[in-house]
C-alpha cells in the first residue's frame, strides 16, 4: 500500500464521451492509487489501457455500494489510497459515490475531489440559455405533476434523459410553456455530438417524428416571471415572515423556493408596499 499521506479517497472525473479529455491530475491519481473502483471495470480498462495505466480494479456500483463502501473505508483506515471513477463524467453526479464519500468523511479520511469532465456543465454552456441561476435535476422525473414541477423552475434546468423519453417530456413542456427555449444536447464530445436549440414545441414535434439516439442532456431555459398580480398570495407570506422577525431578504428567499417565484420579484414588491 501507499506510504506518506495515508490512506485517502481521490474522486476522479473520467471523459463522456471523447477519451482525451482525461486531465494529467487524473491519470496521476489513477497510477498512484492502490485500488480503483469503478462503475463497470470493463469501461475503466479501456481507459486504463489507452494511457498505459496499470491498476488494482474493484466494482463499485449502485449495488453494492454499501457493502464495498465498509470494506474500501477499511482499506483507507489501514493506509490505502483509493480512487473513486464512474464510467463517465464526475462521480455522485446521477452516478454511484455518495455512499462512499459520506463513509470516508464520518471515518475522518481525507477527501479530494479533482475537476474534470461534466455533461450537465457542457450541456449548460452549448445551450446558450442563461448560465448564472441554473439548477442541475438529474433524471427527469416520470410523473407529469412532478414533471411539471421541476420545469417550472425560475432557473435554468439541466436534466439527463433517457433517448426514449425526449419526446415526451418536451410534449409535457410545449403544452405548459410551448414558446419555452430548449437546447437537446446528443453524445456530448464524442463523433455524432449533436446540439439541437428551438423552442418546446418545435422540439417535441422534431424528436415525436424522429426520436432522439444516444446520451441526452436537456438544458430548459428558466420559466417566465409570474405577473405581479400573480404574485399577491407570496408577498403577503413574505410579509407575513418579516412582521414574524425575518429579515426582507432572508424571508423572500425562503417564499421563493417555495413557490418558484422571483426571491428579487418578492422583495421588490414588499418595499414598494411598504414605501
Amino acid at each position: 500500500m501507499s506510504a506518506g499521506a495515508g490512506g485517502r479517497l481521490i474522486v476522479c472525473p473520467t471523459p463522456i464521451g471523447n477519451l482525451e479529455d482525461v486531465t494529467l491530475r487524473v491519470l496521476a491519481a489513477l497510477r498512484e492509487a492502490d485500488i480503483v473502483a469503478c462503475e463497470d471495470t470493463r469501461r475503466t480498462r479501456v481507459l486504463l489501457d489507452r494511457y498505459g495505466v496499470r491498476a488494482h480494479l474493484i466494482s463499485y456500483h449502485e449495488h453494492n455500494e454499501s457493502e464495498r463502501a465498509v470494506e474500501l473505508v477499511a482499506k483507507m483506515g489501514e493506509g490505502a489510497v483509493v480512487a473513486l471513477v464512474s464510467d463517465a463524467g464526475m462521480p455522485l453526479v446521477s452516478d454511484p459515490g455518495f455512499v462512499l464519500v459520506r463513509a470516508c468523511v464520518a471515518a475522518g479520511l481525507a477527501v479530494e475531489v479533482l475537476p474534470g469532465p461534466s455533461a450537465a456543465l457542457a450541456a449548460l454552456v452549448a445551450s446558450a440559455l442563461p448560465a448564472d441561476r441554473w439548477r442541475f435535476v438529474g433524471f427527469l422525473p416520470r410523473k407529469r405533476a412532478e414533471l411539471v414541477a421541476v420545469l417550472g423552475s425560475p432557473e435554468t434546468v439541466v436534466a439527463f434523459e433517457s433517448p426514449r423519453r425526449v419526446a415526451a417530456s418536451l410534449e409535457v413542456l410545449a403544452s405548459v410553456d410551448p414558446q419555452r427555449p430548449v437546447a437537446v444536447c446528443r453524445e456530448l464530445t464524442k463523433i455524432h455530438e449533436e446540439i439541437v436549440r428551438g423552442s418546446a414545441a418545435e422540439l417535441a414535434a422534431r424528436y415525436a417524428a424522429e426520436p432522439a439516439r444516444g446520451e441526452v442532456a436537456l438544458v430548459i431555459g428558466p420559466a417566465p416571471a409570474k405577473a405581479d398580480e400573480d404574485l399577491a398570495p407570496a408577498v403577503d407570506a413574505v410579509a407575513r415572515l418579516v412582521a414574524a422577525g425575518a429579515k426582507p431578504r432572508v424571508a423572500a428567499g425562503v417564499v421563493a423556493e417555495l413557490t418558484g417565484a422571483s426571491a428579487n420579484a418578492l422583495y421588490r414588491a414588499l418595499t414598494s408596499a411598504s414605501g
